[in-house]
């Protein structure tokens, strides 16, 4: 797993090992990042990236927060609770020399704190098929993390349910994965 484009553009980020039983993480594949930054940066959007304040959700291995970085983006904060993700995001931070423009919050994606700042763009990478990432989203709004006009990219197994406040923009399937790109219009 490496940083695709920016300013850490081939970096090697740390990564759970292949079978580590103590792990359920399934970090977003270089060729679905790549994908979704294309998207994303396509100017469709404008430009939703650069300057932007993140909030990486589900962050795993922080993958997708650390390539916003790269591209430009001003802050991400990451939300993670699994020792395992906790300790590769930590050491990926490290790897890009990162941690005076993150904030690491180790807690449940869906009992967030209130936001010190809102956000322009909002990753989502939550266990399939549990109904997480509608929780982490309806969370997050209620705590005041995304701004409006926001973009949400959110990963699944499946079309996920959106609030009626968010307009699908893109939906792509990228092997078992459904990436979401929507737009927070309050």
């Amino acid at each position: 797993m490496r940083i695709i484009a920016g300013r850490f553009k081939g970096v090697r980020l740390a990564e759970v090992g292949k079978g580590d039983p103590k792990s359920r993480l399934r970090p977003t594949s270089d060729r679905a990042r790549e994908a979704l930054f294309s998207h994303l940066l396509s100017g469709v959007h404008g430009d939703p990236v650069g300057g932007a304040r993140v909030l990486d959700l589900f962050a795993g291995t922080g993958a997708l927060g650390l390539e916003a970085l790269s591209r430009g983006a001003a802050r991400v904060t990451f939300v993670e609770r699994g020792r395992a993700a906790l300790s590769l995001l930590s050491r990926n931070i490290e790897i890009t020399r990162t941690s005076d423009v993150v904030r690491v919050l180790r807690r449940d994606a869906t009992r967030l704190p209130p936001a010190e700042a809102d956000c322009g763009l909002v990753f989502l990478d939550p266990p399939y098929g549990l109904g997480l990432g509608e929780r982490a989203v309806a969370s997050a709004l209620d705590a005041g993390w995304i701004a409006p006009g926001a973009l949400l990219a959110w990963e699944e197994n499946a079309p996920p349910a959106l609030p009626a406040a968010f307009a699908v923009m893109d939906r792509r399937h990228h092997g078992a994965t459904c990436l979401t790109v929507a737009r927070y219009s309050p």
